[in-house]
């Protein structure tokens, strides 16, 4: 709220060249320690950009240290405390460095975003000086942070080479299929296909799409809820190198569920035979929608896809209406 209200904050404006300085030496020491610790998220898969970010981060600290010897000479030793939410409109700063595991070219699209950030301050800061030196400093350090884009292509380029950046591109692909795409193909196949038996069964048992609807749905969300927290619980990732449990568990759950609901829409419709018909139709998108994520993404060749898919739903699809109609 006091952020919102803008309470409790110096408008940039109102500071002094000596606050300025003070704000940037707390600036150039916090980027510091979001590239080291971007450095220790990557080190463990992408040791090569890791040593791009430490490398970055010593940047930082020499800004730092010239800004504290500058302010030295001009002020003396007492450096205001002036951090960045203490300043209305100063940039924030997202605690992404937090999140784990780091993705590659997220991260490096947020450092090139924290440099330009703080390319601007300094311009800003250097059309309020007066002081020569301090302008100088400003300008070069101005400067310094437009070019660290650029640095941060250098180098990577000196510790990510062409075939490095490959393998860290594809260990990136193979870390997303591990965390979201096996799991939510696995509770789009569980829930498409598990839920075809009660569903259809339920329809031609009773005839009464409410009562259809209603197992429907309880057999999509009951699934939903067991998969994910089998997802979830039977494997936390550590030695797997899955990723997150909680992740995988959302991405399973939530694909579950999907998968049931989508042909148990459409008996919210009161007739009977629409609401069957446009179910099948459902059941054989989703069925092509499995085929496809598993050529896609797992690599399954169309032909085997599309007979394990197809011959699975088909059965189970089968056995419902068979069900129903005993």
């Amino acid at each position: 709220m006091r952020r919102l209200l803008g309470t409790a904050q110096r408008s940039f404006d109102s500071l002094s060249e000596q606050e300025i300085l003070a704000l940037a030496i707390s600036s150039e020491e916090e980027d510091a320690r979001i590239y080291r610790a971007y450095a220790d998220g990557l080190a463990e898969t992408f040791p090569g950009s890791a040593k791009v970010f430490e490398e970055m981060a010593q940047e930082e600290d020499e800004h730092r240290r010239r800004l504290i010897d500058l302010h030295v000479r001009r002020f003396g030793e007492k450096i205001p405390l002036l951090r960045r939410e203490h300043v209305r409109g100063y940039y924030d700063r997202k605690p992404d460095w937090l999140v784990r595991p780091l993705g590659i070219e997220k991260t490096r699209d947020m450092a090139e975003a924290m440099e330009n950030q703080a390319a601007r301050f300094y311009q800003s800061a250097l059309e309020r000086a007066t002081d020569a030196g301090t302008r100088k400093l400003l300008g070069d350090l101005a400067a310094a942070e437009k070019g660290h884009a650029s640095l941060a292509r250098r180098l990577g380029l000196a510790h990510t080479p062409e075939e490095i950046r490959d393998e860290e591109a594809e260990s990136e692909r193979r870390q997303f299929l591990l965390t979201f795409v096996q799991p939510g193909l696995a509770g789009l196949m569980d829930g498409s296909v598990s839920t075809l038996a009660p569903i259809f069964a339920a329809a031609f048992a009773t005839g009464d799409t409410w009562q259809t609807f209603l197992v429907g749905l309880s057999a999509s969300i009951g699934a939903g809820i067991s998969m994910g927290f089998t997802e979830a619980a039977h494997d936390d990732g550590k030695l797997s190198g899955r990723g997150s449990p909680l992740k995988r568990g959302l991405a399973s759950g939530i694909m579950t569920t999907v998968g049931g609901l989508g042909h148990a829409l459409p008996y919210l419709i009161p007739h009977f035979w629409i609401a069957t018909g446009i179910a099948i139709a459902v059941v054989f998108v989703e069925l092509w929608a499995i085929t496809w994520i598993q050529h896609r993404y797992m690599e399954t060749p169309w032909m085997r896809a599309m007979f394990q898919v197809l011959l699975g739903g088909s059965l189970v699809l089968a056995a419902g209406i068979l069900i129903g109609n005993a």
